[in-house]
Parts: C-alpha cells; sequence; structure tokens
C-alpha cells in the first residue's frame, strides 16, 4: 500500500463521522481516486451526498456510509479523476453547430477526410451545405498538405462545401462559389482574396485577416433553433464522454446575444450537463465600452448560478488591440478606458494575446490600472501567449494575472518553429518555468475553429512537447508531470472563475463532479493517453455520460 494510500485510509474514519448522519446517496469504490488535493493524495473510495463529496478514504470506511438506497458504485480499479475543466474554449459557439458541421478531428489521411465529407452527403439535396468550420491541420494527414478544390468537390459532387483552415483561410467547392456568388476579391468580405494558380483560374482557395474569414462564415446558412438546442445538448454530451465537467467559454466571432437563448434555455430547463462560465466578446468596432456598460445593466459580474455563470470580458476587449503588435497611443488609450471601467465594477478580464511580441503594451496598461484597482482580486488573465518570457511571466506574476494556454503548437508548431526558430521553441508555451515561478497556470484546447476539443489529446501534448506530426518542439524542461497536467485541466481551471475552493479536485465539501477513465492516465505510455475517454461522468453526483447509454 503506497504511503499515500495508508494516510488516505488513516483519515478515512476521521472523515466519515463528519459527514452527515444519513446515509450517502451515492458510494464509489474500488477505484483508484487521483484526488488532486494538496498532498497528490490517492484513495480507494469516495461519498457523495445532495451532490457533494462526504468522505473520501479507504473502501472499508467508505462502505460503511451506505444505506439501504445508497447508488453503490464500483470502479474495478479504474482511474477516477476530478471532472476536467477546459479553461479556454469556444463551446457555446461549437454547440450552436456541432449537429449541422462535419469535423476532421482524429483523420489522419485527406482520403478519412474526404470520407467524411461523402457521408455527409449522403441522402441530402444537393442544396445541403456541407461545412468542417476547423479543429484540423494539414500536419495530420499523411501526405503533409492541404487537400484541393478538385478533391472535395468530388468526394460531393454538386453540394457547396466549406472548409475552414483556422482563422487564415477557406476551401470553397465550385457550388459553394457559385452559391455564395464569389468570382472575384471583390466579392469577398474583409479584404479576402482569391488564390490563384499558374493558369490565373480560382484555386477554390480563400485567405486575407480574420475578419474575412469570419466574414465569409456569416454568409453560411445558420442552424434552425432546434438544431441548436440539439447541437449543443450533443457536443455538451460529447464533452462529458471524454471526462469534461466545466468549460470557461470566451464568446468569440460569428457569435450574436441570440447565439446564446439555447444555452440559456438549457440552463432554465436544468437539462446543461456542463458548468459554463462564459464572457463577453466584444463584437462592434468602435463600440465595445458601450456595448460593456449596457450589457452590464442586466448582466452584473458573477450572474447566474453553479451551472451558468458570467464571468467578466473577453478575449477580445477591443477590436483596436486585438492581434496587434504595435498599437498605437489611441488604440492603447481606448483599451484604458475599458480596462479602468471593468477593474472599477468589479469585472475579470481576459485578454487574447497570441506571442510574446508587444505585450509589455498590453501588461503597461495592467499595471497603470492597477494603481488605482487592484487587479490580482479580479483575477484578470492573458490567454495563448505562446512563447511567453520569463521578463513576461515575472510582470504577470507580480500583477497576479493568471495564463490560460492551449496546445496551439499541436497544430501550428511546425509553422511557428520555422517562424521564431528551434531553439525559441524549447519553451514554447513555459509551462513548467511558469508553474515554478508561481503563476496561477490554466490549460484548454482554444477549440473548435481552432484545434481538437478532446481533453486528452491537450493533456498528451502537454507532456510529450510534441506536434500533430510528431515533431519534438519543446524541451524536457518544459514537460509537465502528470499530476501537473491534470491539475491544469481541472483545480488550477477552477481558480480563473472563482471555483477552486468548490471544485476541481475531489476532497470534502467540494462538488461531486468526476470521471471514472478508461485506462490509467498516471501509468499507461504517454503516446496513448489521447485515446482515454470516460466510462462514467458525474456531474454534482448525477449521471451526465455513461458507456453505452
Amino acid at each position: 500500500m503506497t504511503r499515500s494510500l495508508l494516510a488516505a485510509t488513516a483519515l478515512a474514519g476521521l472523515l466519515a463521522t463528519q459527514a452527515h448522519a444519513q446515509p450517502a446517496d451515492t458510494i464509489l469504490t474500488n477505484g483508484k481516486l487521483v484526488t488532486l488535493d494538496a498532498r497528490s493524495t490517492i484513495a480507494q473510495a469516495l461519498a457523495i451526498t445532495d451532490g457533494r463529496i462526504t468522505a473520501v478514504g479507504s473502501n472499508d470506511a467508505i462502505a460503511k456510509l451506505a444505506g439501504p438506497k445508497t447508488r453503490r458504485i464500483d470502479a474495478h480499479g479504474r482511474t477516477v479523476i476530478p471532472g476536467l475543466i477546459d479553461s479556454h474554449i469556444h463551446g457555446i459557439r461549437a454547440g450552436l453547430f456541432y449537429t449541422s458541421e462535419v469535423n476532421w478531428i482524429g483523420t489522419t489521411s485527406i482520403k478519412q477526410a474526404l470520407a467524411r465529407l461523402t457521408a455527409a452527403a449522403k441522402g441530402q439535396p444537393t442544396t445541403h451545405w456541407i461545412i468542417v468550420a476547423g479543429g484540423w491541420g494539414e500536419d495530420q494527414f499523411a501526405e503533409r498538405r492541404l487537400p484541393t478544390q478538385a478533391e472535395i468537390a468530388a468526394a460531393a459532387p454538386g453540394y457547396p462545401i466549406y472548409i475552414q483552415h483556422f482563422y487564415d483561410s477557406i476551401l470553397l467547392s465550385p457550388a459553394a462559389m457559385t452559391t455564395l456568388g464569389i468570382a472575384a476579391d471583390a466579392d469577398l468580405p474583409g479584404k479576402g482574396k482569391l488564390e490563384r494558380g499558374a493558369d490565373g483560374q480560382p484555386t477554390g482557395w480563400v485567405s486575407g485577416p480574420t475578419p474575412a474569414i469570419t466574414g465569409l462564415f456569416d454568409k453560411l446558412p445558420a442552424p434552425s433553433a432546434t438544431q441548436s438546442i440539439e447541437g449543443t445538448q450533443a457536443f455538451f454530451h460529447e464533452m462529458n464522454r471524454l471526462a469534461v465537467t466545466g468549460i470557461g467559454d470566451p464568446g468569440g466571432f460569428n457569435i450574436t446575444a441570440a447565439s446564446y437563448r439555447p444555452l440559456f434555455k438549457l440552463w432554465h430547463d436544468g437539462a446543461l450537463t456542463m458548468r459554463v462560465r462564459f464572457s463577453m466578446f466584444a463584437q462592434r468596432p468602435g463600440h465595445e465600452l458601450e456595448d460593456y456598460q449596457a450589457s452590464l445593466g442586466v448582466l452584473p459580474m458573477g450572474f447566474g448560478d453553479d451551472m451558468l455563470r458570467f464571468n467578466g470580458i473577453g478575449e477580445n476587449v477591443d477590436w483596436k488591440m486585438y492581434n496587434n503588435t504595435q498599437p498605437n497611443d489611441a488604440a492603447k488609450a481606448e483599451y484604458r478606458a475599458i480596462a479602468d471601467w471593468a477593474a472599477s465594477n468589479g469585472l475579470t478580464l481576459t485578454q487574447h494575446w497570441y506571442m510574446n511580441t508587444a505585450v509589455d503594451d498590453l501588461l503597461d496598461i495592467f499595471a497603470e490600472v492597477n494603481k488605482t484597482h487592484p487587479i490580482a482580486p479580479l483575477r484578470w488573465s492573458i490567454t495563448h501567449i505562446n512563447n511567453a518570457s520569463p521578463h513576461t511571466l515575472a510582470r504577470m506574476k507580480e500583477l497576479g494575472v493568471g495564463w490560460t494556454m492551449q496546445d496551439a503548437t499541436l497544430f501550428d508548431g511546425e509553422r511557428m518553429r520555422a517562424e521564431i526558430g528551434a531553439e525559441a521553441m524549447k519553451s514554447a508555451p513555459p509551462i513548467v518555468t511558469a508553474l515554478k515561478m508561481g503563476l496561477h497556470v490554466a490549460a484548454g484546447t482554444d477549440a473548435h475553429r481552432v484545434n481538437s476539443y478532446n481533453p486528452f489529446t491537450a493533456l498528451r501534448w502537454i507532456l510529450d512537447g510534441k506536434t500533430i506530426a510528431g515533431t519534438q518542439t519543446r524541451d524536457a524542461s518544459e514537460l509537465a508531470t502528470r499530476d501537473q497536467a491534470l491539475r491544469l485541466y481541472s483545480i488550477n481551471a477552477a481558480w480563473f472563475s472563482f471555483d477552486d475552493t468548490k471544485r476541481g479536485s475531489l476532497e470534502v465539501g467540494k462538488q461531486a463532479d468526476l470521471a471514472v477513465l478508461s485506462q490509467d492516465v498516471m501509468t499507461i505510455p504517454v503516446e496513448k493517453i489521447d485515446q482515454t475517454y470516460s466510462v462514467l461522468t458525474l456531474l454534482g453526483g448525477k449521471t451526465v455520460y455513461e458507456e453505452g447509454k
């Protein structure tokens, strides 16, 4: 018996006497419980009453808390972890389109990807749109290249097909170009451009800045209200299958006020299967502060409950600073006004900043705001910043600013390596360095336009530092341990929404959000971790996913 298990066994008696006098609603026994408490205790069993964990310890101690009506779960030796929390995922948007889109997640060749287009077209009229909105990259394919217009047209002849590649380009089938009326650059939104071949003819690929990509997506047919509700339920169920019980959602492009109706409908009906924390993403350039002020009147910070809660503004706080590595004084002044207003109203703020370039401009603003309105208690954060420098991390630590990082270099690592060099990539991102400095760091995926929503894919990347093509980019010194990786996806992520005392670990008093896994992520080879899923997921002690059901 391990020392941690002995400690858990000794403590179980005390915990059991502190539990409610009535029998537990549920007990789970015969597990390998990775509690993620302060001592990284490994226990065997736990008890749940009224949606919260009331005891953690040995099988014998927990069995004594059962009564005639207690639900008994035998984990059969499986690993049990706290429900995972993706700290940065565009899950609300993903849900809206989940049943009306095709995904290429998990495909390993162009042939496999094209087969999914063919399957999506089966039984549908040729007016039916086939949409792949992201979450893939050419390095996942054995061919190590992008598909062509001819290939997608042959996979589903006559169908309008839209394939989005991150936020840099889109591939359209001939039918899609005809339906959208695109024949020249002038027909594209946001300064988009048609790629042309040696013969001068369009190849089907459209490139351009982010507004060009998002503007073209807005021209696609929107799912119906019923499809959006069903899609949200289905996407959340899929996340439950992958052991996820909570998300931090930063809004995103192509999101309007109406986009939140399916989420709020499910919340109102008590049908949510994940805890959602959402922030407000600036949608109207030049009207950011005006829109925030208007919304705050009916959506104050912390509005909601343990299932759904408003968590401030971002990740696009102000359009003039979004992806701007050379902000002028006017842009910084406008951002400063918004940040001052947010801090004075007690709002959490999260800011998209993809790379380390010019992040001092952002941190200078944070520092100025901090002089009059301390921001550490508000749990402000920067998201992405994939190659954060030690200087940047030190400034963030001093201000109490957290970091939500994602597995961006999984898909984008090859391009980033060519851009900043192999040496710089050894510490991109500097996960272990940040943890050693005591920074608040959480993990996520930024799915589904950019990456796969699978948390176990992200966890594997945290551990091995390899791109989707298998290239080792991150140095061994920046590879987290398994305990650290799970914390990044649970208790650490809970901090960003003020939930770290409520969930994120398997401890007495916390919400009973947990997952019984298909394999032991603490011992299996790292390369197999992304094949993990949950066989049983509980949210507040209630089953939200069970294998086979």
